[in-house]
């Protein structure tokens, strides 16, 4: 299991897209690993960039750090669950 966390507010909202089918709004990250982390992160979370601004050299911001727990089903390392309010509103 894979968790991390994003500062909502460095999101380029211009690269949000909508489903045709459902209407729900959809982000694209990437996770590239980070071994080394001072802070015990094994990824980075960076917004995903279309290829034509990938190719022109520009990188996706960094939207936050995710860990990657190991082991069995005992869940000593699992991170616990979140609820979402359905009345709270996404702050963009």
């Amino acid at each position: 299991m894979i968790t991390g966390k994003i500062d909502v507010t460095k999101i380029d909202k211009s690269l949000l897209f909508e489903s045709q089918k459902t209407g729900a709004k959809y982000l694209d990250i990437v996770l590239i690993e980070t071994p080394n982390s001072q802070y015990g992160d094994t990824h980075m979370i960076v917004q995903s960039l279309p290829k034509q601004r990938r190719d022109a050299g520009e990188r996706g911001a960094i939207l936050g750090n995710a860990k990657e727990f190991s082991g069995g089903g005992g869940g000593g390392n699992a991170a616990p669950a979140v609820a979402n309010d359905p009345g709270e509103e996404v702050p963009f």
